[in-house]
C-alpha cells in the first residue's frame, strides 16, 4: 500500500501547481526604455552582445565580433524644438555582473553621420546579467543613467 501511496500523493502534488490551468504561451515584454532625457539633453544607450551585429556595422564601428564581448553605446543628443542634434560631453562606464565583478568600460568617440556616439566593449558570460551606470559631462550638466541588460 505505501508504494502505492507515494506515487499518487506525487502525482497529487503536481496536479495541484497548475491549478487546472492549461499552458499558454510566454507574454512579451517589451524592452526596457532605452533613452533618459534630463531638459534639453537627451541620453540614448544599449548593450548588445557583438555577435548580434553584422559584419559592416562591427566595421565601422572598429569592433570584434566575438561571443565573449558587448557592445555599449551611450549617444548624447541635444533636442531644441523637438528636434535632435549631437551633444557634446563625457561618459564614464562600469559594469557589474551577478556575482559582483566590476568593469571600467574604456569609450570612445565615433562618428555616425552628424552624430557622434560613445562607444565601449564590455566581456560578458552567457547567461548573465550586468548592470550598467554612465556618467555624463555635459557643460555645467551632471547626470547618471542606470540600465542593465541580460546576456
Amino acid at each position: 500500500m505505501q508504494r502505492f501511496l507515494s506515487p499518487a500523493l506525487l502525482l497529487l502534488s503536481l496536479a495541484a501547481c497548475s491549478g487546472g490551468d492549461r499552458p499558454r504561451a510566454a507574454a512579451f515584454v517589451p524592452p526596457a526604455l532605452a533613452e533618459s532625457d534630463f531638459g534639453d539633453l537627451r541620453v540614448r544607450y544599449n548593450a548588445l552582445p557583438t555577435l548580434a551585429l553584422n559584419q559592416a556595422v562591427a566595421d565601422q564601428y572598429g569592433v570584434k565580433r566575438d561571443a565573449r564581448n558587448a557592445l555599449v553605446v551611450v549617444a548624447l543628443r541635444q533636442l531644441r524644438d523637438g528636434e535632435e542634434s549631437s551633444a557634446d560631453g563625457e561618459v564614464e562606464l562600469h559594469a557589474v555582473d551577478l556575482a559582483g565583478a566590476r568593469q571600467q568600460v574604456a569609450l570612445r568617440a565615433v562618428r555616425s553621420g552628424d552624430y557622434t556616439d560613445h562607444i565601449g566593449v564590455v566581456r560578458v558570460s552567457a547567461h548573465d546579467s550586468y548592470r550598467f551606470e554612465a556618467r555624463i559631462k555635459a557643460g555645467e550638466r551632471r547626470e547618471t543613467v542606470k540600465f542593465q541588460r541580460n546576456f
